[in-house]
């Protein structure tokens, strides 16, 4: 099954949920960055919540921008999402040594650190964009998104998020979910909520177990009534150009163009979010600087 995103309302009109099924992305990002199982799970987890969080901005060409430093060896991880929740990403150290708290169980918030900061940049097309950041709670990013939510964002809310590695490093489940209260929900709601959250089990249980996200959220809402939307497909999309990096080259300017044509040796540029590689020839950069 492919990758999307479920969004739901319950019918007493007090909680939101939206739930992503995100394997192939994160199997795609685990290729594309050559991933160990502890920078898989991680990475995996930020693109997941990105991915959420920016269908959920319904800002149309707005995005979403996630990073954590936490202070682990990890280093920085980086999420970015359009308004639809394709996704892009990188972690910083993506070949970290395998981190476990048992034997089977990854240690994500080892590897990630709680000794940093959870930000979020949201771009609203507006003169500047909104920035919040929040203390990292765990490190095992659910629960720092869900911190993130209730205190820069004032939303009582709930984040899963699961990636499970399989024995041969690939991704075989992944996915999330987010569940938020509207202004003036009654106290009573959170404790069901909190009750069938606990009740549901682990993320990557459930996708294992087969569930599909209309089943995934009705078991995280419990015995609240769910009216849902349409899905919205979702992938790994890098929306790097030769245009962008002929840009960028050109930001350098003449002295530092004028230094590589004398060089006489082509330039490799390869994308930060995907396996693309930008080849400029001398006789190209010469092009740059005529233009110049």
């Amino acid at each position: 099954m492919s990758d999307q995103i479920l969004r739901a309302m319950t019918t007493d009109g007090w909680v939101k949920a939206v739930a992503i099924r995100s394997r192939d992305l994160v199997e795609r990002a685990r290729q594309i960055h050559n991933t160990t199982p502890t920078a898989t799970a991680a990475l995996g987890r930020t693109l997941t919540a990105c991915s959420m969080l920016g269908n959920m901005q319904k800002i149309e060409n707005g995005s979403v921008t996630l990073q954590i430093k936490g202070g682990g060896p990890l280093g920085t991880i980086l999420a970015v999402s359009d308004a639809e929740g394709n996704v892009r990403g990188y972690v910083q150290n993506p070949h970290v040594t395998l981190l476990e708290k048992y034997a089977g169980k990854l240690d994500v918030g080892a590897a990630v650190g709680t000794d940093g900061m959870l930000t979020v940049i949201r771009d609203l097309q507006m003169k500047e964009p909104y920035v919040g950041s929040v203390e990292l709670v765990s490190g095992e990013i659910g629960d720092d998104v869900t911190a993130y939510l209730v205190q820069s964002e004032q939303c009582p809310s709930a984040c899963g998020l699961g990636v499970l590695v399989d024995r041969d490093y690939t991704v075989r489940q992944a996915g999330g979910f987010i569940l938020q209260l509207l202004p003036g929900a009654p106290e009573e709601i959170i404790d069901r909520l909190e009750s069938a959250i606990a009740a549901a089990g682990s993320v990557t249980a459930m996708l294992e177990e087969g569930l599909s996200l209309e089943a995934l959220l009705r078991r995280v809402t419990g015995d609240m009534e769910l009216e849902f939307f349409d899905p919205t497909p979702v992938s790994y999309r890098c929306y790097c150009t030769r245009q962008r990096v002929e840009a960028t080259l050109i930001s350098l300017g003449k002295q530092e163009l004028t230094d590589i044509v004398r060089e006489g040796e082509s330039i490799h540029i390869g994308c930060q979010f995907c396996d693309t590689d930008y080849t400029f020839t001398p006789d190209e950069i010469r092009g740059l600087l005529a233009g110049l």
